[in-house]
């Protein structure tokens, strides 16, 4: 800011066009600097020229070394991270006969080894101040290991356990770890081009899923929530 005061930063890791894009548009609106960190560059440049208080980094969650220099560039040009939101999502779809070993693995690697990588760059500022919230996006594929998914599911069940033993062991330093699990087909750009005969209440909203990432990192500490839950109301479960 002009008068020298720093905002408090939210570094949002995976930023496609759904919920990583509101994601940025929320934490933005209420006041912080964001880090938009994605592989690619082709969204979160054109975020970063919209939004003034958004700077876009290359970051793949998978490498440690890419994740420290992202970090690094954040720190140096906008301040540690007080929210860590970790929306990097990925995995090939199939039956434990048709995914392969490098399937399962990457899938492992994008969202656990992910979180784990980014957490660390996160907490050490967040356990100085004895406050903050990293808050970890899971998916239908976190409780359920439908028959298609089998590389998805194990790296999002892993997600959530390690997300749980973050939780556990940062609370009571004043670090809020919380989970959503998105539970049905977000309404990006992309998905309603591939449902295009569904209604708007057949998605979430990605807006949606972003005030309830708000809410938790404003939630009362005598009374924090780990995992809560994000569906249309139709949606069956």
């Amino acid at each position: 800011m002009a008068d020298g005061t720093r905002l408090p930063v939210c570094a949002v890791v995976g930023v496609g066009p759904g919920n990583g894009e509101a994601f940025a548009r929320r934490f933005v609106a209420d006041g912080y600097s964001v880090a938009l960190m994605a592989r690619r560059a082709d969204l979160t440049a054109k975020l970063a020229a919209e939004l003034k208080a958004a700077k876009a980094y290359a970051c793949d969650v998978a490498d440690e070394a890419s994740v420290e220099a992202a970090f690094a560039k954040m720190r140096a040009d906008l301040g540690d991270a007080d929210v860590l939101i970790f929306n990097a999502g990925s995995g090939v779809w199939g039956n434990v006969e048709e995914v392969k070993a490098e399937d399962l693995e990457r899938s492992w690697r994008i969202n656990t080894l992910g979180l784990f990588l980014t957490g660390r760059q996160a907490i050490p500022a967040m356990r100085r101040k004895g406050q903050g919230a990293i808050i970890v996006v899971g998916a239908t594929a976190t409780r359920r290991g439908a028959a298609g998914a089998a590389a998805f599911a194990q790296g999002k069940m892993a997600q959530r356990a390690l997300a749980e033993s973050m939780g556990r062991h940062l609370w009571p330093a004043g670090i809020h770890v919380a989970l959503i699990v998105v539970d049905g087909v977000v309404g990006g750009p992309v998905t309603r081009s591939r449902f295009t005969d569904r209604a708007d209440d057949f998605f979430i909203d990605p807006a949606g899923v972003a005030t309830i990432a708000a809410d938790l990192v404003e939630q009362d500490r005598a009374a924090w929530s780990f995992e809560v839950e994000a569906r249309p109301f139709k949606e069956k479960w």
